[in-house]
């Protein structure tokens, strides 16, 4: 039986692997955030994922706070580039595959066409620096890893558009949302059973890729708040607004939709549409 060590357990996307332990009994889980595994000590983790003799590790563990980061620039670096090149080294001395998630920030969002994994990246905010340092710091420290992009992840759990979205149309009648950034939500649990399926199919020795996943379609932040309002009920009207009238500390991609063509290829992946796990996620919530 492989053991998988999850990091960030904590976390949306941790927290649904966590609910899909039972349908994967070929893998024994290890669940961790920073009170059982500091991923900043580099002996801790050397010695944490050779003790447990892990053979693969899905990296849930970042910093993501995107506004924040513009103001704690050296935190961001520590948790999405240190961290993660520390997993990656003992990763690679263990030869433990490492799954590691980053995001389309990564990419300036001046595109007109999904993004494919080969495409110039240049982050536009130090967020998406940050885990641009983390993907090159994967690929310089192992030979076995894979990096799935992903954005505008949401769930059940945690901070997300969605819980939000759903605060302010209990508590507004109107609320203004962006209508000139598009790209895709991800569901946690649609991601989640992914990666597990993925780490399912790899047997080669060495693999270095990069994958694209988020749910399928392509909308806007208004277009998203709409459905959610939709979807929950809500009587709160939503307006569309353009970015400049919404400022922000950090730049934000205008265009982020990813190509899921190459993911979906390898590993014959079948992904939801955004809308479809936008209900699943929405009567989660409203019968707790």
């Amino acid at each position: 039986m492989k053991k998988v060590l999850v990091t960030g357990s904590n976390g949306q996307l941790g927290s649904e692997i966590r609910k899909l332990e039972n349908e994967f009994p070929e893998f024994r889980f290890i669940f961790t955030d920073i009170e059982e595994l500091d991923l900043l000590d580099f002996a801790a983790v050397e010695e944490f994922v050779a003790a447990e003799n892990i053979s693969i590790c899905l990296n849930c563990a970042a910093y993501t706070s995107v506004d924040k980061a513009e103001d704690e620039q050296g935190l961001a670096m520590q948790v999405n580039f240190r961290a993660v090149e520390n997993l990656a080294k003992v990763c690679g001395q263990n030869k433990a595959l490492l799954v590691h998630i980053s995001t389309d920030y990564v990419f300036d969002g001046k595109m007109y066409r999904p993004y494919t994994e080969p495409d110039p990246t240049a982050p536009a905010s130090v967020y998406g620096w940050s885990k641009l340092k983390g993907e090159q710091a994967v690929f310089e420290n192992t030979s076995r890893a894979i990096i799935v992009r992903t954005s505008w992840l949401c769930s059940a759990f945690g901070n997300n558009f969605v819980k939000a979205m759903l605060r302010l149309g209990e508590e507004k009648n109107e609320l203004g949302v962006v209508f000139d950034q598009i790209g895709t939500p991800t569901f946690a649990a649609d991601l989640a059973k992914a990666m597990l399926r993925m780490v399912q199919n790899v047997s080669s020795e060495t693999i270095l890729e990069i994958y694209h996943y988020s749910n399928e379609g392509a909308i806007s932040w208004y277009d998203f708040a709409k459905a959610i309002m939709e979807e929950a009920g809500l009587n709160c009207q939503v307006k569309p607004i353009l970015t400049k009238d919404f400022p922000t500390k950090a730049t934000r991609p205008f265009y982020s939709v990813l190509s899921k063509e190459k993911i979906k290829i390898d590993f014959k992946l079948s992904i939801p549409y955004w809308r479809d796990s936008l209900k699943t996620v929405i009567d989660e919530l409203l019968t707790q």
